[in-house]
């Protein structure tokens, strides 16, 4: 048998590191377009029970209407601001939104306090339940994406995919947050005044 040369040799060694090369940038590649889908993916999830949340409303207005007639000013803020939460564009958008319908909903339930009839209607705590379990499932959605969103910053901000990332442009996921002030408790006072 033959010896090979060593230029011969050292063609063969820079083809199997190019091959390598290759088979990790793809393979980094496709990591990263996988995490970035997750983040989308829990980003709908979001979505959707914001959109759930906004379909019990009308429901929820409906019910009330029937039993609080001289509350129109409380029943008109909780449909004004399911209605910016509809038209919100964003995910963040529609989250601020929320926030508004969430204190609109609250000084509803509030008021509601004034009308035992109401407030022992089977269908008002149906509703008034199933409002809740929805808060609940936002509340998952959103630290389900923030953990998503983690793991994909991780993984474009490390070596050596970080060199992938940068060259087709993956960039970071924004984090959901508390609302400024969120950390102050609530003067749970004015929803009785």
């Amino acid at each position: 048998m033959k010896k090979l040369s060593g230029g011969i040799i050292a063609l063969i060694v820079i083809a199997a590191i190019v091959i390598i090369a290759l088979i990790f940038g793809v393979s980094a590649y496709n990591g990263l377009a996988q995490a970035r889908e997750s983040v989308s993916s829990a980003e709908s999830n979001i979505q959707t029970q914001l959109q759930r949340r906004a379909d019990l409303i009308p429901n929820l207005v409906s019910t009330v209407q029937t039993y609080m007639e001289h509350e129109t000013e409380v029943i008109q803020a909780v449909s004004d601001a399911r209605a910016r939460m509809a038209a919100g564009g964003t995910t963040e958008e529609q989250l601020e939104a929320n926030d508004e319908l969430t204190a609109a909903v609250s000084r509803l339930f509030a008021v509601a306090e004034n009308y035992p009839e109401l407030k022992s209607s089977e269908n008002f705590i149906q509703l008034q339940d199933e409002l809740a379990g929805t808060e609940n499932r936002i509340s998952a959605a959103r630290q389900e994406y923030n953990e998503i969103a983690a793991e994909y910053n991780r993984s474009i901000v490390s070596f050596p995919r970080n060199l992938i990332a940068g060259i087709f442009g993956f960039e970071r996921a924004d984090y959901f947050q508390a609302d400024e002030g969120a950390e102050e408790n609530p003067n749970v006072s004015e929803l009785f005044d």
